[in-house]
């Protein structure tokens, strides 16, 4: 089942599940009895067990009235997580297209839970910050507190997938000795959406197509078959060094194709439309925009 966030009345962020070609508005009288009121967020509903509530709307019989034309409505970020961790260098096409080894353990970052934008929502490229790149990716997200996991148990705690640009800025990164922490956490710099995916609809997730295209033009056109750690994996990996909360977003690496590749470089720029597409699980385009200075005046 797909689970969307969308701006309901007076733009207030709603939760809803895709039926078909629509929406069905959880919040609507119509589906008070099968929510028991007022619905939870879809964070809320992470937290409780985002299959439980699938297996109750998979069994339900939406009003009419409930149900809003999926093309009518506009889609936000669906949560807020309280942090992403990325997994940097975690395909083998893209080691490859570096000439850079393969790395024996996941090589991890940590971006901020506010940088992340929804569906249609502006990208913001500093201008103070050098080149600023895309990354393709599937997103996993976590339902169950995860804390030193075995990699035998690590897909209890998938909640979702969804889809994930990770915008960087790759000339702060560069500058800071390969230190992610700036070059990873850029304001809205983090599209997220266009909704979950219960991983009963990815059963496969290591045969995912990932591509990305600027203003049509295809820069990457990879699979998560090239990907090196996989999802148990980076769960088992990064639980042992910190919590994972519930809605935290696991973010699994990009394919072949990143800016600096391609020549010229294809470093993202003010007008242009940046737009991420996964095999069988939508896509999640967003404008660029030129943002604030984001360092420090010297």
């Amino acid at each position: 089942m797909r689970f969307v966030t969308f701006a309901g009345q007076g733009g207030r962020p709603t939760p809803g599940v895709v039926v078909g070609s629509d929406v069905a508005d959880l919040s609507h009288p119509g589906c008070h009895a099968l929510v028991s009121g007022e619905p939870p967020s879809l964070l809320a509903m992470v937290e409780q067990g985002l299959s439980a509530w699938a297996r109750r709307f998979g069994e339900a019989r939406f009003d009419t009235a409930a149900l809003r034309p999926l093309a009518d409505v506009r889609l936000l970020a669906p949560l807020r997580p309280g942090k992403i961790v990325g997994a940097a260098f975690n395909f083998s096409d893209a080691l490859a297209e570096r000439s850079m080894p393969s790395p024996p353990e996941p090589v991890t970052f940590v971006r901020s839970g506010s940088t992340v934008i929804g569906p249609g929502e502006a990208i913001c490229i500093p201008p103070d910050v050098g080149d600023v790149g895309y990354e393709a990716e599937l997103a996993v997200v976590i339902g169950r507190r995860a804390l030193r996991v075995d990699r035998a148990n690590a897909m209890d705690h998938v909640a979702a997938y969804t889809l994930h640009n990770d915008v960087s800025g790759s000339a702060l990164v560069k500058a800071d000795g390969g230190n992610f922490v700036r070059g990873k956490n850029l304001p809205a710099s983090a599209p997220l959406g266009p909704w979950l995916i219960t991983p009963d609809e990815v059963p496969e997730p290591y045969g995912v197509g990932i591509r990305l295209d600027i203003d049509g033009r295809l820069l990457q056109d990879g699979s998560t078959a090239t990907m090196l750690h996989g999802i148990a994996a980076l769960i088992e990996f990064v639980s042992h060094r910190m919590p994972l909360d519930p809605g935290d977003v696991i973010a699994t690496g990009t394919p072949a194709g990143v800016a600096a590749s391609h020549t010229p470089a294809a470093w993202l720029r003010p007008g242009q439309t940046v737009t991420v597409a996964l095999q069988g699980l939508g896509q999640l385009a967003n404008p660029v925009v030129a943002g604030r200075p984001f360092l420090e005046s010297r």
